[in-house]
């Protein structure tokens, strides 16, 4: 008889502490399968000359941003000055991978806005992003010299998580070796 007040009482104190626990974890956090792992490997047309390609093999032995990108994305837009000034005033390699987009409009966007990447590859169906795991974008991914993925970043670039997420990766990736000129 006992057991029929208790039974409520421990479900209600059960999914109670899954709430809070709840509350405590960030939303905006999904983690990537890739982190330490190679990127996948792609190679796709680029998207200012069809006849060239972009791949795994240009971000070789190198710190890069492969950076998922479209048109139609609001928070593309959102970020894209702050990518133009990364560009910029950081000797770090953005390259795109513009997503399900349409050619023309993510060229005049590029051509109006500015063109923060080395290169940008065109994957018009959205293959490689999914190989990548890309819930939607903005996406941003920080590479390794050696091709493993450090970090995933969903949601628009700002200059406070450059600081706080990407800074100090860059740096613990690069250690001793000034493998970037930083000027933050």
């Amino acid at each position: 008889m006992m057991w029929r007040y208790l039974m409520p009482l421990g479900i209600f104190i059960v999914l109670t502490a899954f709430f809070v626990k709840g509350l405590s974890l960030n939303p905006r956090y999904v983690p990537s399968p890739l982190l330490g792992k190679p990127a996948p490997e792609f190679e796709l047309p680029r998207l200012k000359d069809p006849n060239s390609k972009l791949g795994n093999i240009d971000f070789e032995g190198q710190v890069a941003l492969f950076n998922v990108w479209a048109t139609w994305c609001v928070g593309c837009r959102q970020e894209h000055s702050f990518l133009v000034e990364l560009s910029q005033e950081n000797n770090i390699p953005i390259y795109g991978l513009n997503w399900k987009d349409d050619r023309d409009a993510a060229l005049d966007w590029l051509s109006s806005l500015g063109d923060p990447y080395v290169g940008s590859a065109f994957d018009e169906i959205g293959d490689t992003a999914i190989d990548w795991g890309v819930y939607g974008a903005p996406e941003t991914f920080l590479l390794a010299s050696d091709g493993t993925v450090l970090y995933k970043h969903i949601a628009p670039l700002t200059r406070e998580i450059w600081t706080s997420e990407f800074l100090p990766r860059i740096i613990a990736e690069c250690g001793t070796l000034p493998c970037l000129e930083l000027d933050n």
